[in-house]
């Protein structure tokens, strides 16, 4: 599509086949968009889109996505806060006609639901690292290095000595994140060990969060990079995708809003021309 929908510590730029999200920099942005910076989410990875009312005068406008389609909700497993869940765009409340129809122009788009079989939205490039309360964790893009601090360490983790993790040995990652009680971040072997102890703080493949230790911005994208690094390991095939046929009834629709749009001057006419004429090009 390419247009441009700005809100509060993000914008939108809807593509044809994606949405291409810009996270703002500034002292009010939460550091988690910060680190995130620039996310391209390809169509194929949502499955619904919503537009609620906000607090203090503003709407949200949310992108659905789809269960397994991106490694920084796989990862993060609903623990975000609402203010960090990427996929909000928060407007002020009188964009909502605006957001509506662009609510509607992405919806009319979406073809797929339910889980994916592969991650579909890019993962946070390495290399990564970051500063956990008992040691540090780096990632190169295949090998995950954890080396221990003498001053927040476990005697256990000493005596085990600085760790490496290759990729290819590993089923998955558990992030718990910060915020919450006992945050840790831990890799799963792909073979279980029976005598793996139960507590972070003791277990050697694990790396324990603390005050100003391994917060949500640095520890998310390195737990989200390793499991996208696992996971591709052994991609499925991909499924052929065939785009259904649209309903002229709801084209026609389409283009009365778009309508109703530029006869309030939200859209402009050369805007109002293209769109017209992408809707037109669908039947």
């Amino acid at each position: 599509m390419g247009d441009v929908l700005a809100g509060f510590h993000a914008a939108w730029e809807f593509e044809s086949d994606s949405v291409l999200i810009r996270y703002e920099r500034g002292i009010r942005t939460p550091k988690l968009f910060q680190a995130l910076g620039t996310r391209r989410i390809p169509l194929t990875a949502l499955e619904g889109v919503t537009l609620t009312a906000g607090k203090r005068g503003t709407v949200v406008l949310r992108a659905e996505p789809r269960p397994g389609a991106d490694p920084l909700m796989d990862a993060a497993d609903g623990q975000l806060k609402e203010n960090h869940d990427p996929y909000r765009l928060v407007l002020p409340a009188e964009r909502e006609t605006l957001a509506e129809y662009y609510a509607d122009e992405l919806r009319a788009r979406l073809t797929e639901s339910g889980p994916a079989d592969r991650h579909l939205v890019a993962p946070p490039a390495a290399p990564l690292q970051f500063k956990a309360y008992d040691g540090k964790a780096s990632f190169d893009g295949t090998t995950v290095s954890f080396r221990w601090f003498w001053t927040g360490a476990s005697s256990a983790k000493w005596k085990a000595g600085d760790q490496k993790f290759s990729v290819a040995d590993l089923s998955g990652v558990e992030w718990r994140s910060p915020e919450l009680f006992e945050g840790h971040l831990r890799l799963l072997p792909r073979e279980a060990d029976a005598a793996r102890p139960a507590q972070p703080d003791q277990d050697p493949a694990s790396v324990v969060f603390g005050l100003g230790y391994g917060a949500v911005h640095e520890s998310l994208p390195f737990a989200a990079a390793v499991l996208a690094a696992i996971r591709s390991a052994s991609p499925p095939a991909p499924a052929a995708v065939t785009a259904p046929r649209r309903d002229p009834a709801d084209i026609a629709e389409r283009i009365r809003r778009l309508g109703e749009l530029h006869q309030a001057g939200l859209v402009t006419d050369e805007e109002f021309s293209v769109k017209k004429a992408e809707l037109l090009a669908e039947l």
